[in-house]
């Protein structure tokens, strides 16, 4: 025992007989930390055969035992041990968000299987540079729930509809935020995730069938193509977009999609007044005018956050948006 805290514990060993009673024990002790290979116990036991042991019975601690024995991944332990401190740590991270607070569990437990998801596959392809499920709970998930308050809120009053049930589309969705987070938090929706690449729309698919969501759909495809495809052109509610491009880009990205008396939502920094102004008139070609910029209350250690309302009041021209690439190099 050591500082007066929990003894550590003592793994008993009957070794003259040749028979190797912990080896069940030490079965389950590789399972629970990774090594679930049958070879490591027998392994172990050939190790104490050849040391000979004097002793009829003898005893080691298990902390002695895994600094010492040479396993193939030593590392695997403190691995598993950061990944579940790290969890913790983020779920402490955001308790103070009301956002998430209002989730009941099994929203939260959607929200950690994405998170857990996400770091997984970024180890294989770029989904995104935060490699620390903590600085994702707070960058993003947080982000992402806090445009909650005023996209509904702005939608009530000026489109004159409840919220409960709705369609919105996600530009340029990536791995899936804000779009897959809002599908979580409000299962009356119906989301669609709409991604270019198709690495990523993997993923977006592997998430869903992961946390069982019934509400989401994920589409391949670039913003300029569905905008001049009927089966898209002003058929959603809301179009949302998050880490994109620029407003007078964004603005040709997603206005087309959305039907006359919806709305647009850009998620953007604390100080967005210049690029917003810059967009005016863009936002106006794709008939809608700016309604509001709404400072979101997000508990994220990143300051301040801006949800940039647009609210479509006329139909868009047919001859937006143009050919695919057009409104990033020339932007209007």
């Amino acid at each position: 025992m050591k500082g007066g805290g929990r003894p550590e514990p003592i793994l008993m060993v009957n070794y003259p007989s040749g028979n190797f009673p912990c080896e069940n024990f030490l079965v389950t002790w590789f399972g629970v930390f990774g090594h679930t290979d049958h070879r490591q116990s027998k392994r172990v036991e050939m190790l104490l055969w050849r040391s000979r042991v004097p002793t009829l019975p003898f005893s080691f601690s298990v902390k002695t035992f895994v600094e010492h024995f040479p396993v193939s991944k030593p590392i695997t332990f403190r691995s598993q041990t950061h990944k579940i401190c790290s969890k913790l740590e983020s779920i402490i991270s955001v308790e103070g968000s009301p956002h998430f607070k209002n989730l009941n569990s099994r929203q939260k437990e959607q929200i950690h299987l994405y998170v857990d998801a996400l770091l997984d596959w970024n180890q294989k392809m770029n989904l995104t540079a935060v490699k620390d499920a903590t600085e994702i709970m707070g960058r993003h998930i947080e982000d992402s729930l806090a445009i909650m308050p005023p996209m509904k809120s702005c939608y009530i009053s000026h489109c004159k509809k409840a919220c409960d049930k709705l369609s919105l589309v996600d530009v340029g969705s990536g791995q899936g935020l804000p779009g897959l987070v809002l599908a979580i938090a409000f299962p009356g929706w119906e989301v669609t995730l709409l991604e270019s690449m198709n690495k990523r729309c993997v993923f977006l698919e592997h998430v869903v069938d992961l946390t069982g969501l019934s509400n989401v759909q994920v589409v391949r495809g670039r913003a300029e193509d569905l905008g001049q495809n009927f089966s898209f052109r002003e058929q959603y509610d809301i179009a949302v977009a998050r880490a994109v491009a620029e407003m007078r880009i964004l603005a040709e990205y997603c206005l087309p999609l959305v039907r006359v008396g919806g709305l647009f939502v850009a998620a953007k920094g604390h100080d967005p007044q210049l690029e917003v102004r810059n967009a005016e008139r863009a936002i106006q070609l794709m008939g809608a005018s700016v309604l509001q910029l709404c400072s979101v209350e997000s508990h994220s250690p990143y300051g301040q956050r801006t949800a940039v309302v647009c609210f479509k009041d006329r139909p868009t021209p047919r001859r937006y948006p143009r050919d695919p690439g057009t409104p990033a190099k020339e932007p209007l």
